[in-house]
């Protein structure tokens, strides 16, 4: 018995054309709001790095602050504690740069405050990483072994700790966006019009891991279908 792979049904042609809708949209969505906003110069002149710093000092932070390649590559990372920033971000002055610079750091205050999602992201990382290489492999193997079941259901469960990370990830990437605009006001880099805009930016920017996580939720679902139909 051949696998079946469910391209000849409705509802698996429904649900694939979704995972690749969905994270192709919010692609689209980010970089164009972010492009608008990165022409947009911020009142106060900051740049994203000097932004960074103030933000960090009110909150007694103390990290460096990096520069790093690409656009959209802005990251924290909180095993060496240290702000990586975009070249698009680092040393400009738009609203949109302050709006992320601001948003990572708003994961820099997260970790200095234990904040029990990003613990909990940190903590599941190293057995997502692991999963996401051999979710898919196991469940291919399964299927083209005629659909055998203990394969195809660890696959399966792997899998499903990838879309729990992604899941996790929401509330981490919110709560960051949130502390970023609140800071951005108390500090008073940005006025409240400029901030209508940073929050556009950060809601794309949102938006992204929201699209990955319903892709990774309906992958899960289809996989969960396709087991069970081929199992039929």
């Amino acid at each position: 018995m051949y696998p079946y792979y469910g391209y000849g049904n409705s509802t698996y042609i429904l649900i694939t054309i979704a995972m690749l809708v969905l994270p192709f949209y919010a692609s689209v969505k980010v970089q164009s709001t972010f492009a608008k906003y990165s022409k947009v110069r911020s009142l106060s002149g900051y740049t994203g790095e000097e932004a960074a710093r103030r933000i960090l000092a009110i909150n007694n932070i103390s990290i460096p602050i990096k520069p790093v390649r690409g656009s959209m590559t802005d990251f924290y990372d909180p095993i060496h504690k240290e702000l990586a920033l975009s070249q698009t971000v680092y040393g400009e002055t738009s609203i949109a740069a302050l709006g992320v610079a601001a948003h990572e750091v708003g994961h820099a205050i997260q970790d200095a405050n234990d904040y029990a999602f990003l613990r909990f992201r940190h903590a599941i990382y190293p057995v997502t990483n692991f999963a996401s290489q051999l979710s898919m492999p196991l469940v291919m193997i399964g299927l083209l072994l005629g659909g055998f079941r203990p394969l195809v259901g660890l696959g399966i469960l792997l899998f499903a700790i990838t879309t729990l990370f992604a899941i996790v990830t929401l509330p981490v990437e919110f709560n960051a966006s949130k502390r970023a605009l609140r800071s951005l006001e108390v500090s008073g880099i940005m006025s409240a019009d400029e901030l209508v805009g940073a929050k556009k930016v950060l809601d794309a920017a949102a938006l992204t891991y929201v699209a990955a996580a319903m892709a990774s939720v309906l992958s899960l679902i289809r996989l969960i279908l396709i087991s069970n139909r081929n199992n039929d």
